[in-house]
Order: structure tokens, then sequence, then C-alpha cells
């Protein structure tokens, strides 16, 4: 082997050098690598130990989920000094027997269990009434409406006018549909279950989409009733204004209430502020007292043009120097007086915001 040079040697080093400058590189990288899968394995782990961990008790999993030998729930509820059953004072609900009854059966004794003697013309001394409350089998009424056409001398012919409820070969009548609203929009079933309790009472097939068209028809009825409710709302002195969101359609929406003590109206919406208030036609033009939670949201931007005043719910928010006194008590043969206070923003009190999350979201007048 020959001998190499300073030179050839200096090279040869360099050479091993930025070879191992190389592969240090490459297994820092590697090392760092299984680092940060190491770092992922773990927090895998330390997951599946917590769910292996989670019970009825310390999560929202039912008790039905618990695995054997789990321990068993305990009631959160404490003892009270009330006795089991109804309370003293409660008014209680139960059948009444009637003097009317649709159907009287009489139950003869045959014979006497004494002597054994025929008892057709012995005298009756006493008789206890038992009433059995039932529904009779359910069917159908089937009304056929026959439109007849005659034919005149003169060669016309004339056809007789159909009534509003048979406006088509065959179609559902007005009880019917009322069952089926009560069912769907009264009990809160769903259009499925609506047109499958129908058939199964009645006999009757009703598909899903009948169920929606009578409704929407239903509601296409009650424009004069809620033209009264929204009169006779708008007549008080003080309402109670809300709202809640809601999901339509994959989409937020909003649900509007009015309130007094005796009428109360919702109102779906997509927008919470303005425009879904002048469509509701409660708040424009009302000269009462509104009271709201205060969010800051719900005052109109731009005023609404009413000359309503506004008062804060005491469960929502603390009295404050601006908040609008209480209007005077009426003189009496005087009638009710008001002082008009603008809607302005300058007037609602500690609105409720993101930075003050304390204030509860329900106000007590909001029907359910």
């Amino acid at each position: 082997m020959e001998e190499l040079g300073v030179a050839d040697l200096i090279a040869m080093v360099r050479a091993l050098q930025s070879e191992m400058n190389s592969m240090r590189e490459m297994y820092e990288a590697r090392i760092a690598e299984l680092e940060a899968e190491n770092a992922a394995l773990k927090t895998r782990v330390a997951d599946l130990e917590a769910q292996l961990r989670t019970n009825s008790q310390n999560s929202s999993k039912p008790p039905s989920t618990d695995e054997p030998g789990q321990p068993a729930t305990r009631s959160l509820r404490k003892p009270s000094k009330r006795k089991p059953g109804g309370q003293d004072g409660h008014r209680g609900q139960t059948l009444a027997q009637v003097s009317d009854p649709d159907v009287v059966i009489r139950h003869e004794p045959s014979c006497c269990r004494g002597c054994g003697s025929d008892l057709a013309g012995a005298a009756e001394v006493n008789c206890s009434r038992r009433q059995v409350f039932d529904i009779p089998p359910i069917k159908v009424h089937v009304t056929e409406h026959q439109i007849i056409s005659r034919r005149c001398p003169c060669g016309k012919t004339t056809t007789g006018l159909a009534p509003a409820q048979a406006a088509a070969p065959v179609q559902y009548g007005p009880v019917m549909c009322a069952v089926i609203i009560y069912l769907f929009m009264g009990q809160f079933l769903s259009k499925k279950r609506t047109a499958q309790a129908i058939g199964e009472l009645f006999g009757v097939p009703v598909s899903d989409g009948t169920v929606a068209a009578v409704t929407a028809r239903a509601a296409a009825d009650l424009t004069e009733f809620l033209a009264q409710v929204n009169a006779r709302i708008k007549a008080s002195l003080v309402v109670h204004f809300d709202e809640t969101g809601l999901r339509c359609e994959g989409r937020n929406h909003w649900l509007h209430s009015a309130s007094t003590p005796r009428y109360s109206r919702l109102f779906f919406h997509r927008k919470r502020g303005t425009e879904a208030m002048n469509t509701m036609g409660i708040l424009p033009g009302y000269t009462g007292t509104a009271v709201h939670d205060a969010w800051s949201r719900t005052t109109p931007t731009p005023p609404l043009s009413t000359p309503c005043a506004i008062r804060t719910c005491s469960a929502n928010s603390k009295p404050s120097p601006t908040t609008t006194p209480p209007p005077t008590p009426p003189t009496p043969g005087a009638g009710p007086t008001r002082s008009p206070v603008p809607c302005l923003p300058s007037i609602m009190p500690r609105p409720r915001t993101r930075n003050n999350p304390s204030m509860p979201t329900q106000s007590p007048n909001t029907p359910p």
C-alpha cells in the first residue's frame, strides 16, 4: 500500500467528517420523529385509560353502559318530611259516576242463597251502581257527496255545487284533520308517528306529507286569531319580550315571544333584531312598558319609532339609576297615564354581554 500524503489524509478526514455529519442529521431527525410518535402514543393511551375509567357516575354515560361490578348509582335527592303520594291540599282528578249512562245492564240474582227459592217476584230492597268508562270501537264515518248534473229542456246542463269540505274526490274531514293536528302539534309526535297513529287507530292511511299539509293549512287559518292576540297584547300596560335561538333546516333561527298574564304570542323568524320585531307587529307602535332581559342586541338599531318605556327583567339585572321608573298609578276616573320614553340605548341598564356571563338567560315570564 502506498503511503498517503498529507493532502490525501486531509481530504479523507474531511470526507469522513461530512459523512458523520450526514449520519448525525439523519439520526437526529429519526430520533425527533420517534419522540413525536411516542408523545402521540402516550396521549392516546391516556385518553383510552380515561375512557375506561368513565361510568354513569362521573360522566354522561347512561347506567346501562356500566361494566359489571360498578357501584350502583345513588340519587342526589335529599329525603323530605313529606309523606308519599298526594300532599294535603292537592287537587286530585278521578272518575265520577254520571247520572245518565249510555247503557244500563241489570244483574238479577237467580235464586235465594238461603233456601234456593225463585226470586222473580221478590221485592227489590237495594241497587248498587257500578259504571265502566270505555271507548267504543272506532270506525271512520264516510260521507259521499254526489254532485248531480241536470239538463234543461233548453239544452243547458247545470251541475250542483259541492260543499267546501268536499273539494276533491277523496279527502279528510275537519275532525280527522283536528286529530292529526292535535297529535302532531299538541302531543309533539313526529310526522311519521302521527301518520302511524292515525292509521292504527282509525284504519285510514295517512302519509307524512298529509300531516305537514294539514298543519300548514291550519296555520294559515289563524291569521284573524293572531291579529286579535296582537291587538290585545298591544293594549296591555306591561308586556314581556324575550327570544331564544333554535336550529331550523341547518341554520340558526329565533323564536320571539311577547307575553302578558293572559296572552302569549310566539313568533318564529330568521333574524333576532329590528326586522323580526317589525314583522311580529307588536313592539312597533306599542305605548306601554316593554320588559326584557336587557340583552344588548335586543335594542333595535336604529331605534323603533315607538314611545314605549323599557324596563329590564329584575331576574336578569340589578336596579340602576338609569332604569326607567315605574309608571305612576292612574288617577281614578282619569284613565291610565303613561310617560312616553323613547326606546334609546341610553336607558338600557346593564346590558348582558359576553363579558358579563353571570346574568341568567331565562326570563320569568317566558312562555314554555
